[in-house]
């Protein structure tokens, strides 16, 4: 009896001892934040031989990628490699097994390619599946369902975070820290600086930020849907959602996020099925916009079910009333767990009574109830969750502003960075951000973009670290240094793994060299990147084509630097060829308020052909009208700049016009009455 009594003692002590260890140990690298990023660079900081430990919010590692967001978003599949890669390859494999196919089998699935080394489409239980192995065979500790504790400050010293507070009462210290948090709240309670909400165009000089009501026409409500509680009547009220302030001119910054879903798990297969339900809280006018809606129009089921293996969904948001709970998110940032907590839950409430009443109330289409009955929530899913995904989807929060700052420029490649540490190809995506009362008393969505950057680009290194006089050994891959439009592409999650793993390689540099985070040897990150498979350097096809310079033409030319605009021209270099650094467009806006003229006294009279250079794009206006004004009078041709020019792909003939030495020959280009974005480039004179 003693000597089992001095066994269990000694078991105590020895448990009591470790847990205290674990709670005071020093790691060389410490993340925050179990996401796909967060996972990415686990595997990679231990393969690299630190010392590691992934403090993970949750009880499920994988963040999005494993909590239904399974139809990947990747734009470019080829400039996925590295940590990435390989997690994609494995889901492959793990299909590749006849076994793994319940309901159906390869063949019968359209996006299962046997020659393909990666699969971009799978079920979030075997997302987590794989996380879990690729943790498992680097023994990487995981600490689940561990937070900040956020009254309890990190310890500083020296701009370096030495501890971190977990509201268990752990004590957790650090070499190199990594943010891979959606919401950025290690950053935050760092101190380094961040921003929230959509800059103005002003701010960098972009076209797609801050407000946008011209461009969102996508997942837009139809014309004519009533905002009031009483149709017509202001005084009775806005109906749930719909905000009757001000909501900004096109172009002016806000402190408005774009909206948040669940990307719901679904199936049609009855024996897997779970048939959605009425929430006990549930209120019908919380849909009545999406009634009126139908009535006004809209005739297409409101979601996206993109196809999973094995008869099941990810399931997106789509048209103007859908799983997209807009305007909803905004105080989700800065909020504090509890609150967060509830408009999670106000999130789930009103997706699930939108399900609901899809499957069930008599306002629904019938054509669109019978569709949306046949479906439900995966029963072999989140089984600790009563079938629902494990996490909202935080598609915007926090964002770091660093000394570099990722913009539409970096995503047009407009700039190429030389330290880049991955690339991003996804559209410059982002939903809508608010739903408001036109002048005209309708309800309207704001805020919706969708802008394919035609290729890939290159990620700064500087927009994973904070500014040189702030946090020295801290990295944000997912919060990062990026405007809100160039975030809408970054924010895929094979790109928050790619940067995941790029952040753990510096930071392994970073401790190897006792450097700061800021001072990390881009050349030595360069070498390891890409001994472990990260793709770094631009596709030929997407590097920027050489500029013509106007010198090496013939004739007299007249570039858009040196032409007169007037009115709110942006600069862009998108689309090629074009003459000089650059061609100028009108946002599709302003119609009749922006003009240019091309002026030039020419050395002599006589006979000249006035050409006109301009990018093609099937986005151009077809009725470009363009003014010469010459000796004889003044003549205008309209131009269709949606087609290529016929002139060695790069001018198009107004026409032969006689001037005189005693006046300026002068071609005048207006965007009055257009039908799409008219282009300014060179104006080009050849004497005949």
């Amino acid at each position: 009896m003693k000597l089992l009594s001095r066994f269990l003692s000694l078991t105590l002590m020895c448990t009591f001892l470790f847990f205290n260890c674990t709670r005071t140990r020093t790691y060389d690298i410490v993340i925050y934040g179990g996401t796909s990023a967060g996972v990415a660079a686990a595997v990679q900081a231990a393969r690299m031989d630190k010392s590691v430990v992934l403090i993970e919010t949750d009880k499920h590692v994988g963040g999005l990628t494993s909590s239904g967001l399974g139809k990947t978003d990747t734009g470019d599949p080829a400039v996925i490699g590295g940590v990435s890669r390989e997690f994609y390859q494995r889901i492959k494999k793990y299909y590749d097994n006849p076994e793994a196919w319940a309901y159906g089998d390869q063949d019968s699935y359209g996006s299962y390619n046997p020659d393909s080394d990666a699969m971009w489409r799978f079920e979030p239980k075997v997302a987590e599946h794989v996380f879990e192995q690729m943790l498992d065979e680097e023994n990487v500790p995981v600490l689940y369902g561990e937070h900040l504790d956020r009254n309890n400050r990190l310890e500083i010293d020296d701009w370096e975070i030495k501890r971190i507070h977990l509201a268990s009462g752990r004590k957790i210290n650090g070499k190199m820290f990594i943010d891979a948090t959606y919401e950025g709240d290690l950053m935050a309670e760092a101190g380094v600086s961040y921003t929230i909400g959509r800059e103005s165009n002003q701010k960098y000089n972009e076209t797609l930020n801050g407000v946008q009501k011209a461009r969102s026409t996508n997942h837009q409500l139809k014309k004519g849907v009533d905002p009031y509680v009483v149709p017509g009547d202001p005084e009775s009220g806005l109906l749930p959602y719909v905000h009757g302030n001000d909501p900004g001119k096109d172009g002016q910054g806000d402190h408005r996020i774009q909206a948040y879903c669940f990307r719901m798990c679904l199936t049609d297969m009855e024996e897997n099925k779970v048939s959605f339900q009425k929430p006990e809280n549930y209120d019908e006018q919380d849909y009545e916009l999406l009634f009126r809606n139908f009535k006004a129009g809209e005739n297409s089921v409101p979601w996206l079910p993109g196809m999973m293996p094995n008869r099941k969904t990810d399931t997106n948001n789509r048209t103007g009333f859908s799983t997209d709970f807009i305007g909803q998110n905004y105080d989700y940032p800065e909020a504090d767990y509890e609150t967060r907590e509830q408009i999670i839950k106000a999130h789930e409430n009103y997706q699930r009574g939108l399900m609901w009443t899809l499957a069930n109330h008599p306002r629904v289409p019938e054509h669109i109830r019978n569709e949306v009955s046949k479906w439900g929530l995966a029963k072999d899913e989140f089984v600790d969750n009563n079938n629902w995904p494990h996490e909202l989807y935080i598609r915007e929060a926090r964002r770091m502003i660093g000394d570099y700052v990722v913009t539409e420029h970096d995503c047009k490649r407009q700039r190429l960075v030389e330290d880049p540490v991955g690339l991003g190809s996804y559209n410059m995506d982002s939903h809508n951000c608010q739903r408001y009362v036109t002048k005209e008393g309708f309800a309207r969505n704001e805020g919706n973009i969708e802008v394919s950057p035609r290729g890939a680009y290159m990620i700064s290194y500087g927009a994973l670290v904070p500014k040189k006089d702030e946090i020295a050994n801290l990295f944000v891959p997912v919060c990062l240094s990026a405007s809100h439009i160039a975030y809408g592409s970054i924010r895929m999650e094979p790109v928050f793994m790619i940067l995941g793993q790029s952040a753990a390689t510096a930071a392994a540099i970073a401790v190897e060299d006792e450097v700061a985070v800021q001072d990390v040897d881009y050349a030595k990150l360069r070498e390891q990147l890409l001994k472990d498979g990260q793709i770094l350097d631009l596709p030929p096809e997407d590097l920027p084509q050489p500029d013509i310079k106007k010198e090496s033409l013939e004739g007299i030319v007249i570039d858009d630097a040196d032409a007169l605009p007037r009115g709110s021209w942006v600069s862009s270099t998108s689309v090629h060829p074009y003459v000089g650094g650059n061609y100028l467009h009108d946002q599709n806006g302003g119609k009749g308020s922006r003009w240019a003229h091309y002026e030039v006294m020419l050395p002599q009279q006589g006979w000249y052909e006035v050409r006109m250079s301009y990018t093609p794009h099937q986005n151009r206006a077809t009725n470009v009208p363009v003014t010469i004004h010459h000796g004889r009078g003044t003549e205008t041709v309209t131009v269709n700049q949606q087609k290529a020019p016929p002139i060695d792909n790069l001018w198009i003939s107004l026409g032969e016009f006689y001037f005189t030495s005693k006046h300026k020959a002068d071609v005048f280009i207006t965007n009055k009455n257009t039908d799409g974005y008219v282009i300014l480039d060179a104006v080009q004179f050849l004497e005949k």
